[in-house]
């Protein structure tokens, strides 16, 4: 199927609903069909590289037999130099054809290039006004659980939370559409000895970089772009009172999230009573700000 007509029934499907979890439907199809074509693209350039190759491979091999023929004594180098004026034609020709069709392949990748990433944007604009909308109209609820470990230290879990409200908290904590819809649930594994990466590989994210450290990770979350490909988590960033912020996530974990901050290469699940207040701090802020419903209840 061509590119114009993926790229149009995939709109028309962003176009035709007004919820969420369509348009991020349409947009992993239109990001599964685009990987796709770039494959296919790749592997014509090759075929018509190796067809060049093969093809001067041929004609230099014509031209040294035709000089052992007539007892011409062998080029030094493996070049063209004894081809003679049908040989030559035919090499020019031949070559002239490979250039028309890398030249086609050029503009059809160009176009194929355009339609996907004129699509892309559609998309991903259309979601973040309709999650802006959904924020405005209807902020997301949530549980704060806070369970107490000795004196100075505690755990907190956030109650799951279902529907668009992944989507919409990952926007609240970090202005940031996520690249999937089903990003907070996603425990799926590529090495079933390994938990799950925190990270899809797209959007920039290059497969071998899906298990970043948590500063690659916090970078990562922090870099400029629409979309972030966050799986299994959600970011928060709590200011300090002497100026900075520190970097929590809510790491879903079955019928909870559990809030964990980054910490050297890693994170820790059990906070000081003082990163235990700072962030539910940071959620009520958003609560008084109309941003976010917010109950917390201490165990």
């Amino acid at each position: 199927m061509s590119a114009e007509a993926v790229t149009r029934g995939a709109l028309a499907r962003v176009r035709s609903l007004e919820t969420l979890e369509p348009a991020y439907d349409a947009w992993l199809e239109l990001r599964r069909a685009y990987g796709a074509a770039q494959a296919r693209f790749q592997e014509e350039r090759e075929r018509l590289e190796q067809q060049g190759s093969f093809l001067v491979g041929a004609v230099r091999a014509a031209s040294q037999e035709r000089a052992a023929s007539v007892d011409a004594a062998p080029a030094a180098e493996p070049a063209l130099a004894p081809v003679d004026g049908p040989m030559r034609d035919f090499l020019r020709q031949a070559e002239e054809k490979l250039t028309r069709a890398r030249e086609a392949l050029a503009q059809d990748e160009a176009e194929s290039e355009a339609r996907y990433q004129a699509a892309f944007e559609e998309i991903r604009a259309t979601v973040k006004d309709r999650v802006r909308r959904y924020l405005a109209g209807s902020p997301p609820r949530l549980r704060l659980l806070l369970r107490k470990v000795g004196a100075t230290r505690s755990i907190l879990h956030v109650e799951r939370v279902g529907g668009d409200a992944p989507v919409l908290l990952l926007y609240l904590f970090a202005g940031r559409i996520p690249s999937r819809h089903g990003f907070l649930f996603d425990d799926s594994t590529e090495d079933v000895a390994l938990a799950p990466a925190p990270l899809y590989p797209e959007e920039g994210v290059a497969p071998g970089e899906v298990r970043p450290e948590a500063p690659a990770l916090v970078a990562r979350v922090r870099a400029p772009g629409e979309v972030l490909p966050v799986k299994g988590f959600l970011p928060v960033f709590v200011p300090r009172p002497e100026g900075g912020e520190d970097f929590f996530r809510l790491l879903q974990r079955g019928p909870v999230m559990e809030v964990e901050v980054a910490e050297g290469p890693g994170f820790r699940g059990v906070l000081t009573r003082e990163e235990s207040e700072r962030f539910a701090g940071h959620l009520l802020r958003l609560k008084l700000e109309g941003r976010l419903e917010l109950e917390v209840e201490a165990g």
